[in-house]
């Protein structure tokens, strides 16, 4: 039987959680050994991934695959997800980042499986805050690499962020068995560098989230999507990519609005 114990090293604790800008932690060797080999050897390949779930092409976000749906994972990281879940590692991550009263995710909004192919990409941003419709306050991100043999130049690496987004705080490879985390605020900027492993390769991790019912401390009450930034390099991207992509999709929400308005207007008819 798969069971916390038996998955996980002792490795979740305050200890390992750096405060400032915002708390977050990169630990290595968190999954047993011979569990974290079936988990790598179960994960599907890039086109499987998009057949499972759905690709990501935006400016923002490229060339990147996600799986939320459980049922379609391996039997590996399907147990892994269920522990994850489990009360005993909720409780683990309660104590460890300060928060009370966290929920995992069962629909996996957002987290599951993803795997970013070569050329793909994900910018800085902070993560939409509230799940609408269930009025869940996200509060913490965990994310599990699965990657072996990674190189820097092959980029992939998890960079957080001051409020500002002028100075990178943390760099973090994907590297095999290790998890990166922290806890979602309206500044706990974050993204993936670009991915320029070879062609053939892919960057694969596994990503879960944690809630509450209610709202954190000091909370404004505005609800928001995900909110994008660039790099400071990235003069181009925020001055010009960033800002026609976010026109044309309210172009776009505009017309789908119409649309439905008028259906509506005629089925009254």
């Amino acid at each position: 039987m798969i069971t916390t114990e038996n998955v996980l090293a002792d490795k979740f604790n305050s200890s390992a959680v750096t405060r400032e800008p915002f708390p977050h932690f990169c630990m290595d060797n968190v999954l047993d050994a011979a569990f974290a080999e079936e988990v790598y050897d179960s994960f599907p390949s890039y086109h499987e991934a998009k057949l499972l779930g759905r690709e990501f092409s935006a400016v923002n976000e490229k060339l990147k695959t996600q799986i939320t749906d459980f049922r379609k994972f391996p039997a590996p990281i399907r147990e892994l997800h269920d522990v994850l879940a489990s009360r005993d590692f909720v409780a683990r991550v309660e104590q460890m980042m300060g928060i009370p009263n966290l929920m995992a995710d069962p629909e996996l909004e957002g987290g599951g499986i993803h795997e970013t192919n070569s050329g793909g990409h994900l910018d800085v941003h902070v993560d939409f805050n509230v799940i609408q419709g269930r009025n869940w306050h996200r509060r913490v991100n965990i994310l599990f690499y699965f990657n072996k043999n990674w190189r820097e130049e092959y980029g992939g690496y998890l960079d957080l962020w001051d409020p500002e987004v002028k100075n990178r705080v943390a760099y973090i490879e994907p590297k095999f068995n290790r998890a990166a985390g922290f806890n979602t605020c309206g500044h706990s900027w974050h993204g993936v560098t670009p991915v320029t492993c070879p062609p053939g390769n892919m960057r694969r991790s596994f990503a879960v989230y944690y809630y509450t019912a209610e709202p954190p401390e000091g909370w404004d009450g505005v609800e928001h999507d995900t909110i994008f930034r660039a790099r400071p390099d990235e003069w181009m991207k925020g001055h010009v990519a960033m800002p026609v992509e976010h026109a044309l999709r309210g172009m776009k929400e505009g017309v789908r609005n119409l649309k439905a308005g008028v259906k509506g207007l005629i089925g009254r008819g």
